[in-house]
């Protein structure tokens, strides 16, 4: 098992560069293939997932390249064939739960898909219904069978469609499947987030005709066919607030660039609340914390609300905090699973169905942990900033999948980290 060793009673000081957003970037990818043609993606995030989807849009004939750009970002350039393949297998797809926004594109460009029901982080039930009642209003005919998404539609058309709930990945799949529909679609309640606009952006660049991009109504009129462009990803706003979490909670002072302070509003002024003086500064924001922070609460929400990716950064703030904070998670019902794991590095947690109270400690103590997803990897990772002694974070291949350049980011912050390899676990006979 691979894991990350952290030593801990560190300062976070220095300049940190964002590069592009991971959740932005998987969804350009799968958006290339509306276009026969090469499209080029700047600003790419160098991480696993991103290897992954390649792998995906090579499996549907494309030939896609990644080229290294530095040690954090990569140019992806695809070439999407005239005859896309169909199926999107499930040995990739349920290592990449993103890779379910190929559905969109192929069934647009294809008017048939196959696309395995995704997996991905284990962070609680995230169903595909919005995804599939919005299709169906499109004109698809849409069934499971055998772990498969199948979906029909000789040419889909126009619909007003309704979201119970803003979801991300529902918004981008009806909103790539709508760009090529007959006629006009409209879709209410639709996921307003800086991703979201990002993708609104390049569609639009590639013919696509679309309104109300940032706001929760989108009018999309179908055209009869797109072109590839060259898009810049924009900023990974996930990866800068871990970074402005990572300040405040370890009383440091850090300046993060690449990054529009916009996208993170909410979090950015919670830090204030907690005591750090937070700035703008060209193309980002520095924060800094003299002083032991001060207990705030925190619920997440859509955006423009406080975003679920960072709870795990929010509780280890909470948890080296003067006071109790209440934390209420309102997006994914396994949000919470990595708390035991925090709670072992002395964190002083109490949950009740999706609120936690947390009542916070001068210190923590550094213990080996487990990362149970991306982002409670990295929230692992600062609480042992703030613990005493070594604290190994295992299972860290899942903060490759998000984080690029990761250690070169904390080393050059003032982070003494490795590397390791976690003994096997020893075999017992029955």
């Amino acid at each position: 098992m691979d894991l990350i060793r952290v030593h801990g009673g560190v300062r976070l000081a220095g300049d940190v560069a964002v590069v592009g957003a991971k959740n932005s970037a998987l969804k350009l990818m799968a958006a290339a293939l509306l276009a026969e043609g090469r499209t080029v993606l700047r600003n790419v995030p160098r991480i696993t997932d991103v290897a992954i989807m390649a792998e995906v849009l090579r499996r549907l004939g494309c030939a896609v390249d990644l080229t290294t750009v530095d040690d954090k970002s990569c140019l992806v350039t695809i070439d999407a064939p005239a005859e896309l393949g169909v199926e999107a297998d499930y040995d990739l797809v349920r290592r990449l739960r993103a890779s379910i926004c190929v559905l969109g594109p192929l069934l647009a460009r294809r008017g048939h898909v196959r696309v395995a029901h995704p997996g991905g982080d284990e962070i609680g039930s995230r169903g595909l219904d919005m995804h599939v009642s919005g299709l169906a209003r499109m004109g698809a005919t849409i069934s499971n069978e055998h772990g498969y998404v199948i979906a029909r539609a000789d040419r889909l058309r126009g619909a007003m469609i309704w979201l119970d709930f803003p979801s991300v990945g529902a918004t981008e799949n009806l909103l790539t499947a709508a760009v090529l529909a007959r006629g006009s679609t409209q879709i209410d309640n639709a996921a307003r987030e800086p991703e979201i606009v990002d993708l609104c952006a390049m569609l639009t660049a590639m013919g696509a005709k679309i309104d109300g991009a940032g706001t929760a109504t989108l009018v999309i009129e179908g055209v009869e066919a797109l072109s590839p462009v060259t898009h810049h990803t924009i900023g990974d706003r996930i990866v800068a607030g871990t970074w402005a979490f990572g300040a405040a909670m370890t009383q440091g002072d850090v300046t993060v660039r690449g990054i529009d302070p916009a996208f993170l509003e909410l979090a950015l002024d919670k830090l204030g609340q907690a005591g750090a003086e937070v700035t703008g500064v060209a193309d980002g924001f520095r924060v800094a914390m003299s002083g032991r922070p001060r207990a705030v609460d925190i619920r997440t929400l859509p955006f423009p609300g406080f975003a679920t990716d960072l709870l795990p950064m929010a509780m280890g703030l909470a948890a080296v905090s003067e006071g109790a904070s209440l934390i209420t998670e309102n997006i994914f019902d396994g949000r919470f699973m990595f708390v035991n794991e925090m709670s072992r590095l002395g964190a002083d947690i109490r949950t009740d169905g999706h609120h936690a109270v947390v009542r916070g400690r001068e210190r923590l103590s550094g213990a080996p942990v487990r990362a149970t997803d991306i982002r409670a990897g990295a929230g692992l990772v600062l609480a042992g900033l703030c613990a005493e002694g070594v604290t190994e974070v295992g299972q860290s291949h899942h903060i490759d999948r998000g984080y690029p350049g990761f250690l070169r980011d904390l080393r050059g912050l003032g982070v003494t980290v490795e590397r390791g390899v976690a003994p096997e676990e020893p075999e017992f006979d029955i």
